[in-house]
This record gives C-alpha cells, structure tokens and sequence, in this order.
C-alpha cells in the first residue's frame, strides 16, 4: 500500500511534497505506525517540548531558544531535519506552543530514533545562533512510557549539562481515562506494527465533524496538492487548549484554468473573423476597414496561439513564483495562488475550519504600469471612441446601449436558431414514430422557440443595420417595382472609396428605400411566422384524424383550405397583412411527398445559394390554396399517404428550417457589421485594452474558482449556505493590501477591473462521470459578456445536493473588495500622493455589501448563516465598517478586519492580496488566524503575540517565501554553521588551512543540500 501510495504521488505534479518530511523506500520502512484512517490529517505522532534551566556560555544574558527536530530510520546513516519550533526570548525555560507532528506520509516506525537539538539566537535579523546541546530517544522509548512522557538531559558537544528537555505525547495522553492503557507493545498487523489511537477522538471527527481533507478528499486531491502542514497547541482561558491544524496548498488550476481560457478566448476571436469574411462583398472603403480589423484580429490570434502553445508545454511547479510576475509565457498564471487552511479543534472535540485563498494581485505585470491601470485605461478608451463618433463621416452613428443589445442578439439568434433546428427534428422523428403525446410537446417548444427568434429579429435596430449594410454593397440599387420607387431607375452607387453613398435619380435619399427595405425584412420575419403556423394546422390536423378516424374526406379537404387560408397573428400583422414564401431556389416548387417518398434527414444541410440570391431574397406572394389542393399544390397528403404522418410534415418543416436559417444568417451579418462599423476607428486600442483585461480576468478567475470549490465541498452538509447559494449567489470577498503609490497604484486599478468582471460569472455544479482526477476538474464555457464554470462533483456528494442545484441552476457572485494600503509606499500617498482609488473602491465595495445583506434579509432567515461568539450583529458591523470606510484614517486596518468578518459571517468566500501574496498576505492571514483564535475559540489572551509570531516564523506562510526565494529549499537551511565562522581568524593564518577550511565547507553544504 506504501508503496502505490508513494509511485501515485510522484506521478503529481506538485512542486512541493512535504519540505518538512523524508519519504523512505518500501525497503527501508519496516515497521510502521499507522493513523486515524477516518481521519487522514490526523497524525500518527504528536508530541509537544518545553525546556528547563538552559545554561549559557554568557550568564548575563538569557537564551533566545528553539529546538530543531532530527529523524533517522535504520539502515538511514544521516540525520534528517523534520521540524522545528519557534523562537521564544528571553527566558531559561520556554514552552512552545508549535508541536512536532508526524504525518502518515512520514513512514516512521518504532526504530525510528529522533533527535532534539537546542539553538541559543544570538542575533535574529542576522541568524546568527550556537547549539547548546542536544538529547535522543527512539519512538518505541515515548511508546513504552505509561504517561508518553520523556524528560531528557541536554548535553553539549563537550558533554556538558546544559539543561533540560520534556517530551510529552498528545496523541496517547487525551483522553486516557476512556480507553484500555496500553500495557504492551502495540499488536503487528500484516507485519507492521499498529498504533492504537484514541477511539473517541476517531468518533467526534468521523461523524461530528464537517471537514474535508486537503490530503485525502477526492475532489479537493483533483484540483489541490503539495500541501504542507503545521501543527499547534494554544490555551484557553478556561484552563483547557486548542488543537490548531494550519495548512496550506497550491492548485493545479493555477495552470489548468489559463490553459482553458486562452483556448476559449482564441476560439472567440477566431470565429469573430469568420464572421466579418462572411460579410461579402463591400465597397472598398467598408473592404479596407475589414481588412485592418482583421488584421488587427490575427495578430492577437497569434499572440494567443503562442501563450497556449507555452502554458502547454510548460511542465514547471503548479504555482508561479514571485519572480515570474512579468513573464510573458505565463502571464496568464496567477501568482503565488495558494489555499491557507486553518482547522481548530477545542475541548469539545468539534472542528472549525476557516479558508483564505491568497493570491498576487491580479495585474498585467508583463505589459507594465507606465500608461497606467485599468481603470484610467477604460476612461482613455472610451473618450477616443466619443471623439471618434463626433469625427465620423458614416451615416448612422450608433450609442452604447445598441452594441451591447447588438452582442446580446447575435448570441440569441446563434442559441435560437440550433434550438429550432434541434426541436424541428425532434417533431421529424415524433411524426415517424407516429407518437401523438411528442408531437405535441414537442410542437409546443419548437413553437416557444421560434416565436422567441422573431420576437428577437423584430426590431428597428436591426431593420437599420439590414439598410446599413445594404448600402455598403458595391452597387446597391433599389429595385424599379419597389413601393418609393419612381418610373425612373434609382441606382445608390457605393463603388467609390467614400463611406456617404451617392444617389443617381429624382428621388432623394431620405424618401426612397427606407419604407421599401423595411418592409421587405418584415417579410422575411413574417414568412417565418407563417410557415410555424401552418405546421401547427397540419398537426392539429392530424391528431384530430388519429382521435376521429372516421371524419370524412370532405372535412379533410376544408381543414387543409383552412389551414392554407388562415393567416398568421403578429406583432405587426394583421388580417390583412400577405405572406411571401422564401424560395432559395429562385422561386422554384418545394419538393413534394409525392416526388420523395423516403425525405432525407431535415440536420442535412440546404443546398448552397449564389451570392445574388443571399443579397437578394426571392419572393413570391403566397395565394390561398384552391379548396381541393393542399396548401403546397398537392392533393391531400393523408388521402395520398395514410398514415404517414413525417410524410405530411416534411415540406413544411423544411421550409421553417429554411426560412429560420435565411432570417437568422442576415440578422446575424447586419449586426456583425453593426459592430464592425462600431470598433472600427479605435480597433487598435480596443484590443490592446481588451487583451489586458484578459490577462488580469483570467487570474481572477482562476483564484475565485478555487474559492468556490473548497467552500461548496466544506459546506456540502449545510442546507443555510445551499439554501443562500442558489438564492441570492456567493458573496466573494477580496481583501487588498496594496498602497496607492507608484507600480501599485496601476496594480490596484487592473485588480479592481477584475475583480468586477467577475460578475459575468456563474457556476453550475454536475456529477462527475467518473472519480478520476481529470473527470473532477472544472470546465469553462461562455465568451467574454459571460461564462460560465462547471464544477463536476462525485456522484455522493452530488446527491447531498438540493434539487434545485442538482437540475442545474446556475449560481451567480457578488464580488467585493476592500484595500487599505499598509506599507512604507502608502505612507508616502498619504502625505504626497493620493488615496482617492482606494476611498473610491471601497466605497463601492461597501454599496455591494450592504446590498448584498438586503437581499438576504427579504429572501432567507437569519438561521441559514453560522453561528458565532461575537456580540455584535450583522447591521451592527456593517454600520462600524461604514463609519470607517467614510473616516479619512490613513491605514485604517479595522476596515479589513470588519469586512473579513461580515464575510465569515454571510457565508462569503475570502481572498487576500497584496503585490506577490508573500510577506504583507503572511502578516494579514496569521493575524486574522490569531483574531479568529481569541475571538472565537477563547484563546488566552496573555499567548497572542507568541501564537502569531509562532505562526509567522515557522507557519505554513514561510513555506511560500521559502518556495519563492530558492525553490524546493528551506532558506535557514543554506546558512553556514556558526561553528565555521568561529575559526576563521585562525584559518587566515595560513593558507593551507584556509584551502582545507574552504573544500570542507562546500562538502558541508553540499551534504546539507543533499539531506534537504
């Protein structure tokens, strides 16, 4: 099992294992110890030190300690440092509060002998220290012992007694009282020795608890890995301690994601320049605009073709360090995105788990800061474009509001339009399966579908942009018979290189072809009205034949006169109002049952038309059929071919298909160069805005998603927070610690752009099909006015879904975010600069918010969010957290503070951020870990500042520094030995020496490289 155990993880692609661990072969393990198995980070050893009576060489001064924990499996010849506790000052006998955790992935055993080493700081900024002595004992010894305790000597290198030392095991000591004392050594299972552990313990966290394992869990193993842990022990003010868990791990999504985004944005763009080649022919000024922008297209194309050609092949550790923020082959990556998780467990032996997503700020570092952010960069974008439309020589001058309904009705007619052709197949086969209950229900959505595609082309917006791009045909001409023609011929020549057309005749521009084209779109529109209605005749038709057999010819023959002569009721319909059939063919017959006895499948496609015949619809008006002919020129179908119901309704449904593909095709070409005609004098500028906002929206997405998943799986048991979730959506809140000064002032701006875009997002939660990894990763769908996210869940954890996710709902975001700028730059923006981005996002930010808790309030009880010690109420903080973002307080922390725990308390999502998510994000989430420790759990308050600097020096935070500033190698690891730097005025002496000194120093750190 260790073994499988071990080949899959070295298969992963994490960066990191464990720094802090040394996996041994199958060989080399023997016996060992095994853990809770409900439980998989529960560790199979955990023992606490504390230190008596240190003696040191200067009695005038009193150590500044820690004990650094060594491990060694026989036949392993070297020591193998494991772990080490924080520092403490000052006194000759600490308590530290860190334990010394050993994890199932540590494979120790019995033999295992640990070794415990005291280091007296002598200077902490410079890392100066001198070991004071050191004690041993194996594992099997602190087994044996009856209360698991040791108390060892110290001893110097010179033998010396230098103090003591006290183990005390945790794991064997809580909770004696209710299990067997061990008497024995522990039995062996399959040859390897098995530790008991305590039953009650395994109890509370199996089944009272509502956790989910970073290491173990199947969903969050898919998407998170190389986590590292630590492990603490706080008191309380009752008497009793706190058990703290504080991991942390990175994401797979961190290259997964940009990898599916940049794929999708390059498929977008792509199919965008088909669009505008689908165009047609245009005069050569309309011509050379297409030209640029499509030029302007490819290579942007091209750019992303190469950003996905390298996130594919970059086979690097799944996080991008600090140092690779301007990297143009990765810029799509967020930096240092990592999920920080603390888990407390008190007296009670009930879990909390609280989760911060950390993340670099999301910013277009490799395009750089000098023309600012996003935001300055939109205002920019949006005045050139009004100095653009005032300087414009076209005819028709479009405002906001009609590109963004443009956008909005090309993505109906694509939806609308599959959806017709999907359900008039549908109604094919129900009519061959001769089945009356689909016929009927399907009849019914194809109905609802197609009223909605015509409802959508009906609109004088559309009718303009049909006009506009007629008049950019080459030689447009306005035919003789049209209704504001004259006797003469009226020619629009438009074969000039100038954007005002020019027309040839008596007639005047404003009075000759407006009416004439309008009218002949709402034909096209009309004619797709009227066929939709003449297959509801037909079918109606012939279920009333099915449930009356025995009606007559006669009957027959007036229902087919009352199905062609009937007219259709429409917006701009009346009884008067004529049909005109669509024939592609150059008006010729529709085929009929008689001349195709066996009718193809309506998903083939119809046969290609000309040009001409695309540009200029043939239409011909529909006459009332005779009494004795069909409305289509043929006899009675029925009496032709009884029974053959897909024989009666294969015409029609080929004619509906056609004609929704004719409007559909020339509504979406008019809106294209609806939009074409829009961005076509700031095309360079557009895009180059819109790829910087990509960039940045990618990594925002990125992060909030990992966000979503580990707060959907922690909460998959509460039926408040689903109940919210499908209600009013996710509240996700991003806490930003950035100054408002220099590089980070444009930081902020692209941050804040982001951060907003991502109220385009929604999420829809599937079952998995299998429990693969891959199968349980995310996938991203949409375009950029909107996407969404599926998040494949196991089938177990799917079923404890409501129904309402499980049938797909889609689930919305409201994001916030709050900076307060903390460092020295920030400083100088108060007293030089300006903090009027930061007062103004928070200002927004607060809106959102308050918001956000009135829709809660109107729609859901206050018992669907979590419980909490706090006396103050929800409006009570949301007021205090208004009063300070209105306050001019420079660096008014409480602001993060009471947005972070109104977050918590309406069950949000927390983000926090500073400028590569390493020193300022450690000091931000380690103090709001100690907060939610005093505050919540009752930790004493006399051990805050030694909890928090525990956690800052030798917590899960100082393994991303680490991991940024030397990749897979503790830093305190690289320092020479301070017993090297003591001989160095004696090595100077002479240079033999000095050689010998120097070859021994780099075997020495090589060796220490090789053990790390």
């Amino acid at each position: 099992m260790a073994g499988r155990e071990r080949s899959s993880r070295q298969q992963r692609p994490w960066s990191v294992y464990r720094a802090n661990t040394f996996e041994l072969s199958s060989e080399m393990i023997g016996l060992a110890l095994a853990g809770n198995s409900q439980d998989p980070d529960e560790p199979v050893l955990e023992f606490s030190v504390a230190c008596t009576d240190l003696v040191t060489p200067a009695l005038e001064r009193k150590p500044n300690s820690f004990v650094a924990v060594s491990c060694t499996t026989p036949p392993q010849a070297f020591w193998t440092k494991h772990a080490q506790t924080e520092i403490i000052e000052g006194t000759n006998n600490p308590i530290f509060l860190s334990s010394i955790a050993f994890f199932q992935d540590s494979y120790i055993n019995q033999q295992t002998q640990l070794k415990l080493s005291v280091y007296d700081v002598k200077d902490r900024s410079q890392g100066t220290m001198y070991l004071l002595g050191s004690a041993l004992f194996p594992v099997k010894e602190l087994l044996q012992e009856r209360n698991h305790r040791l108390h060892l000597n110290l001893r110097s290198a010179e033998n010396l007694h230098v103090g003591s030392i006290g183990v005390a095991a945790w794991q064997m000591e809580e909770k004696r009282d209710q299990r067997t004392p061990m008497a024995r050594l522990p039995d062996t299972v399959h040859g390897r020795t098995v530790l008991p552990v305590d039953e009650s313990l395994t109890e509370s966290m199996g089944v009272r608890a509502k956790y989910a394992s970073l290491c173990r869990d199947p969903l969050l193993t898919s998407v998170f890995g190389g986590t590292m842990s630590r492990m603490y022990r706080f008191p309380t003010t009752d008497g009793n301690h706190l058990r703290i868990l504080e991991q942390m791990a990175e994401s797979v999504l961190s290259l997964n994601i940009p990898r599916q985004y940049v794929k999708m944005l390059l498929e977008e763009d792509a199919a965008r320049v088909c669009e505008l080649e689908e165009l047609g022919e245009l005069s050569p000024c309309w011509e050379n605009l297409r030209r640029q922008i499509v030029a302007q297209y490819q290579n942007l194309i091209l750019t992303y073709q190469e950003t996905l050609s390298d996130l594919n092949d970059y086979r690097g550790p799944s996080f991008k360090a600090s140092n690779l923020k301007a990297e143009r082959k990765l810029e799509f990556m967020p930096t240092n995105l990592h999920v920080q998780r603390m888990r407390v467990q008190d007296e009670s032996c009930f879990d909390h788990t609280y989760d911060v997503v950390t993340i670099g700020a999301p910013a277009a570092h490799c395009q750089g800061f000098k023309s600012s952010g996003l935001r300055k960069l939109i205002v920019k974008f949006e005045e050139a474009k009004k100095h653009s439309a005032l300087s414009s020589s076209q005819s028709i001058v479009f405002i906001p509001q009609d590109i963004v309904r443009a956008k909005e009705i090309i993505a109906h007619i694509n939806t609308l339009k599959t959806q017709v052709s999907y359900y008039a197949e549908r109604l094919s086969r129900a009519a061959k399966d001769r089945s009356a209950n689909g016929l009927e229900r399907t009849l019914a959505i194809l109905a609802d579908k197609t009223r909605q595609l015509v409802t959508v082309c009906d609109c004088k917006l559309l009718a303009s942009a049909i006009q506009a791009l007629n008049a950019a045909r080459p030689d447009y001409i306005a035919s003789k018979a049209s209704p504001s023609a004259d006797s003469e011929q009226v020619v629009l020549r438009n074969d000039q290189d100038t954007l005002l057309a020019t027309w040839s005749g008596s007639n005047s521009r404003s009075s000759l072809h407006v009416d004439w084209h309008e009218e002949e779109w709402e034909k096209v529109w009309l004619n797709v009205d009227k066929s939709l209605e003449c297959i509801i005749q037909r079918v109606d038709k012939l279920l009333q034949k099915e449930r009356r057999p025995s009606v007559g010819s006669q009957d027959s023959v007036q229902s087919d006169q009352s199905a062609g002569g009937g007219s259709t009721a429409s917006k701009k319909g009346n009884g008067r109002t004529r049909a005109f059939w669509i024939n592609p063919g150059c008006a010729e017959p529709l085929p009929s049952p008689s001349s195709s006895p066996s009718p193809p499948s309506l998903s083939s496609p119809p046969p290609p038309t000309s040009p001409s015949s695309s540009s200029m619809l043939a239409l011909t008006p529909a006459c009332p059929p005779s009494p004795d002919q069909d409305p289509y020129g043929s006899p009675s179908l029925e009496e032709t071919f009884p029974g053959e119901w897909s024989e009666a309704l294969y015409p029609l449904l080929t004619t509906l298909t056609e004609c929704v593909a004719m409007m559909s095709d020339k509504a979406k070409k008019s809106m294209v160069f609806l939009l074409m005609q829009d961005s076509a004098p700031t095309i360079a500028m557009d895009l180059t805005l819109q790829y910087r906002r990509d960039v940045v929206f990618c990594q925002t997405l990125t992060a909030l998603i990992c966000g979503f998943i580990i707060k959907l799986r922690n909460c998959l048991r509460d039926d408040g927070f689903l109940r919210q979730l499908y209600t009013i959506g996710l509240l996700a809140q991003f806490e930003s610690l950035l100054s408002t000064y220099g590089e980070e002032l444009a930081m902020l701006e692209d941050m804040s752009v982001g951060i907003m875009d991502l109220r385009n997002v929604t999420f829809k939660v599937t079952q998995a099909m299998s429990a693969s990894a891959p199968d349980m990763l995310p996938v991203i769908t949409g375009n950029r006015d909107g996407f969404s996210v599926r998040i494949p869940l196991p089938g177990t954890m799917f079923d404890a879904l409501p129904r309402e996710i499980q049938n797909g709902m889609l689930l919305r975001v409201q994001p916030v975010l709050f900076n307060v700028g903390i460092n020295e730059q920030q400083t100088l923006a108060e007293k030089f600069g300006d903090t009027s981005l930061q007062e103004i996002i928070n200002l927004e930010s607060l809106a959102r918010l308050n918001s956000y808790y009135e829709q809660f309030k109107e729609v859901l009880p206050e018992d669907c969010l979590p419980r909490s010690r706090s006396q103050t109420c929800l409006p009570e903080l949301l007021r205090f957290l208004g009063q300070n973002v209105h306050a001019r307080k420079n660096k008014n922390v409480d602001i993060l503070w009471q947005a972070a725990e109104i977050c918590r308390r309406l069950n949000g999502v927390r983000f926090t951020s500073c400028k590569s998510a390493k020193d300022r994000t450690a000091m931000s989430v380690t103090l709001e870990q100690c907060l939610i420790l005093q505050h919540e759990h009752g930790m004493a308050p006399q051990v805050f500042t030694q909890a928090l600097d525990c956690m800052r020096s030798i917590g899960t935070r100082e393994g991303v520094i680490q991991k940024n500033l030397s990749g897979l190698l503790p830093v305190r690891d690289l320092r020479l030995d301070p017993s090297l730097l003591y001989s160095l005025p004696l090595l100077a002496l002479s240079p033999n020496l000095l050689i010998v000194w120097l070859f021994l120093s780099v075997a020495y750190l090589l060796a220490k490289l090789r053990c790390s």
